[in-house]
Parts: C-alpha cells; sequence; structure tokens
C-alpha cells in the first residue's frame, strides 16, 4: 500500500513538470487578446510573452522559477497582464540587469506578484501606460546593498503607475527619464533609496511609508514634483536623508510626515531658477536630528504651517555661510516650534516674538558634524553660555520665523510614528564632554564665529 502511495505521488509529480514544461507551449498556441489561467505548480522559465494576452495565476502556488541565470519573465507585447505568480531565482548579471519582470511594451499590467531571489525585480523600459500594482518584490539578500539591483525601476516610460507595492532589501525604487507618473501607497524599507527620481518629473509621489533606508526619497534634476502625505523615517544611513533634493525645479511638499531621520529634508540648489519658488507646508518635522538641512547657495524655498517637534536641531546650515532668500514665514503665517520660547498675549494663536533658530553649538555643528558627540552634556552648555556672554562669539540666526504659530498645523493624513529611542553609551559620552568642555571654550576664544 505504502509503495502503491509513492508511486502515485511521482504520477502527480510527472504530471506537474509536464504541465510545466508546456506553459511556454501555452502562450505559444494561445490568440492575441486571450487569458490564460494557471493551475498552482512550479513551471519553468524563463517565459517570453510576445502577444498581446493575461497570464492570471489560480490561486496560491503557482511558482515561475528561473534558472539562477537572465531574466524570469520577459515581456515585448503591448497589452500584457501577469497577475498572482510567486516569480523566483533570476541571475545576478548587474549589466544586463536580470530581473524578475522585464517589460519592454507600452500598456501592460504586472499585479498582486510575489518576487523572491531577483537581482532587479520589476524593470520597465519604454514602457508607456504601463501599471505596476499590489507587487511583493524582495532582493537578492545574500548580496551587499549596492550589489543588488532596483525594486522597481522605470527608463523613459511616461505616464505609469506604481501603486500599493511592498519593496524591502533591494538597492532602489528608482525613475530614470520617465514623466507624468503617479507613485502611490508603496512601502519600501531596507533599501538605499526609497524613491528616486532621475531627471524625471511632472510626477505626483503620495501616500509611501518609507522606512529603514539610507534615504526615503532623492530627487535629483527633476522638475513639477509633488508630495503629499508620505511618512519618511528612520532613513539613516550614510547620508540619512528623509527627503533629498539636487537641482530640482518646481516641488509642492505638503502634509508629510519626517520621523527619525538623520537629516530630514535636505537641500541643495533647489529650485535651481531663480523664478521659482518651493512651498512646503504643513509638514511635520518630529525628532529627527536635523530637520531642515540647506545649502548656504539654497535660495527660494518658503515654510509656512509646518511643525517641528523636539528635532536636535531645527534649521542647519550645511557647509558654513549665511542662509538667504528663504522664508519661514508665508503671507503672515509661520511655523511651530517645539523649542518657542515666546508668548501669546492676545491669544490669537500667534507669537508676540519671532521665532530665531540660533545656537553656537549648532553653528560649530554645521561645520563640523562630528561635535554631535558632545551634544546634551556639559560642553554643549558651556558653549551656549559663552556664547551668550560674550559678543564676540554671538552665534548667526540661521532661520527667522517672524509669525510663529503656537499650536501644531494638523495635517491632512499620516500617523506620527513613535519617537526614536534616546543615545546609546551616555555614560561614555558624559565623560568623553566633561574632557572636551574646556578645550572648546579655549577654541571658541581664539577664533570668530560668523
Amino acid at each position: 500500500m505504502r509503495r502503491l502511495g509513492f508511486i502515485l505521488v511521482l504520477v502527480l509529480v510527472a504530471g506537474d513538470s509536464a504541465v510545466a514544461a508546456s506553459l511556454q507551449e501555452r502562450v505559444a498556441a494561445a490568440k492575441a487578446g486571450e487569458t490564460i489561467r494557471v493551475t498552482p505548480g512550479v513551471y519553468a522559465a524563463p517565459l517570453l510573452l510576445d502577444k498581446p494576452l493575461s497570464l492570471i495565476a489560480e490561486g496560491a502556488g503557482v511558482i515561475l522559477q528561473g534558472t539562477g541565470n537572465g531574466d524570469v519573465v520577459k515581456i515585448v507585447s503591448p497589452d500584457v497582464t501577469v497577475r498572482g505568480f510567486v516569480i523566483r531565482r533570476t541571475g545576478t548579471d548587474l549589466d544586463k540587469e536580470n530581473a524578475g519582470i522585464t517589460i519592454a511594451a507600452p500598456r501592460v499590467t504586472v499585479e498582486e506578484n510575489r518576487i523572491e531571489d531577483a537581482l532587479f525585480g520589476i524593470t520597465l523600459r519604454d514602457a508607456n501606460d504601463s501599471v505596476v500594482r499590489r507587487n511583493d518584490v524582495g532582493g537578492k539578500t545574500d548580496l551587499g546593498i549596492a550589489r543588488r539591483g532596483d525594486g522597481i525601476k522605470l527608463w523613459n516610460s511616461n505616464r505609469v503607475r506604481i501603486e500599493e507595492n511592498y519593496v524591502h532589501d533591494c538597492r532602489d525604487l528608482v525613475m530614470w527619464y520617465s514623466q507624468d507618473l503617479v507613485v502611490r501607497a508603496n512601502r519600501v524599507e531596507r533599501c538605499r533609496y526609497g524613491i528616486h527620481f532621475m531627471y524625471a518629473g511632472h510626477a505626483t509621489v503620495e501616500e509611501n511609508r518609507l522606512g529603514d533606508n539610507s534615504v526615503g526619497i532623492f530627487l535629483m534634476y527633476g522638475q513639477e514634483l509633488v508630495l503629499r502625505r508620505n511618512v519618511l523615517s528612520h532613513n539613516r544611513g550614510p547620508s540619512g536623508f528623509g527627503l533629498g533634493l539636487k537641482d530640482v525645479d518646481g516641488v509642492d511638499a505638503h502634509d508629510n510626515v519626517f520621523s527619525d531621520n538623520r537629516v530630514a529634508l535636505h537641500v541643495d540648489n533647489s529650485p535651481s531658477r531663480t523664478d521659482l519658488t518651493h512651498t512646503y507646508k504643513r509638514n511635520v518635522f518630529a525628532h529627527n536630528d536635523v530637520a531642515i538641512g540647506l545649502m548656504p547657495s539654497v535660495r527660494n524655498n518658503r515654510f509656512t504651517e509646518n511643525s517641528f517637534f523636539d528635532n536636535v536641531e531645527q534649521v542647519a546650515v550645511f557647509g558654513g555661510g549665511d542662509l538667504k532668500g528663504n522664508a519661514f514665514t508665508v503671507d503672515g503665517v509661520g511655523n511651530y516650534w517645539s523649542d518657542y520660547r515666546g508668548y501669546d498675549a492676545d491669544g490669537n494663536g500667534v507669537g508676540d516674538v519671532a521665532y530665531k533658530a540660533e545656537s553656537l553649538f549648532e553653528n560649530l555643528m554645521d561645520r563640523e558634524p562630528r561635535l554631535r558627540l558632545f551634544l546634551f552634556g556639559p560642553g554643549q552648555q558651556a558653549v551656549e553660555m559663552a556664547s551668550h556672554a560674550f559678543p564676540v562669539v554671538k552665534p548667526k540666526v540661521r532661520a527667522t520665523d517672524t509669525a510663529p504659530l503656537m499650536r501644531a498645523t494638523p495635517i491632512e493624513a499620516g500617523v506620527l510614528p513613535a519617537p526614536a529611542t534616546g543615545w546609546s553609551g551616555a555614560g561614555l559620552l558624559a565623560a568623553v564632554t566633561l574632557l572636551a568642555a574646556g578645550g572648546w571654550i579655549m577654541f571658541l576664544g581664539n577664533r570668530e564665529i560668523r
């Protein structure tokens, strides 16, 4: 009886293998526009889809398995849909961008698939009007993050919608030379850049959750970008930006939450055009090392109705220099600052004295980031006391808000993540701070900080 059962299992496995081997043949035999429904089993790849059709997995456990070389699924025809598969085991050739799914045609829909053990997850090249929705995309975790491919990559693909995907343990979710995009409700974790725009624009980026990456969102050399209702938290890699901008023109960022990033918002030469203004409105900056970090040449940025909660440094000017041509009060409306020490005598919700971001120790940190080692200790206190006592070391004012809000402004949507944990190694930090405090006071006495 047991032998009979064993023989039956062999027959079933052989049957599945026969079905698997025939999937490419079923595609070849299908008519244009036909729907192919695939039952559970392990199906051999690579698989080429070269005509308009729908390939639909029937239930869980429908696996398209590659050989460990090249792509698993390649789509070269427009009007193709691939839904519901487990797609795994690509090659490892970065030059050829081995991918779980490669799309090289317009109007393709890829949805509800799980991609695993893939160098690149989903790549789109010349794939206008395509949709990538509700996929779980995981990379090759045995490779270093720089050696992995992108979870989702667009190249020269316009009017694409990337929605509700979970991308993790990959390199980037990146858009190259693509326009008129919607990037909505994705969750990206443990990657290098959560969302990365390169020479791309006219896009809406909304309701995404980007956490535990090196950088949450990085926008470079793009134009006309709307960012709203995103949550950017715990992005603490070598750059550690929640949102970084480099040579970007036309940004409207509102109702986003920035929490526990090394630098929540980093701005470099954005806008680059002198006739443009960027507006940051109703965003929450909470528990970041630096809430806003600007290069000294940055101009034409406006901040209004934002809420700044307990950031180590509210506004930083990286590299020294004076910050000019940016506004922290717009049309008589400023921002909420948790460290504001003013008052509201007439009860109109606006502080009666201006908020000024000024701290000698923070001025020093902008020039020498390693001084953060001495934060919250006697060394910092001694430097600040010296700045109040001796005008020669008076700190620069990095930002002035002439109408600070007494209450935080509600945002449209988003959940504020839990505050970050405190410093580790506090005892060592305090000891080093005590030893260094006197030396820094002597240093300051011999150097003018302007």
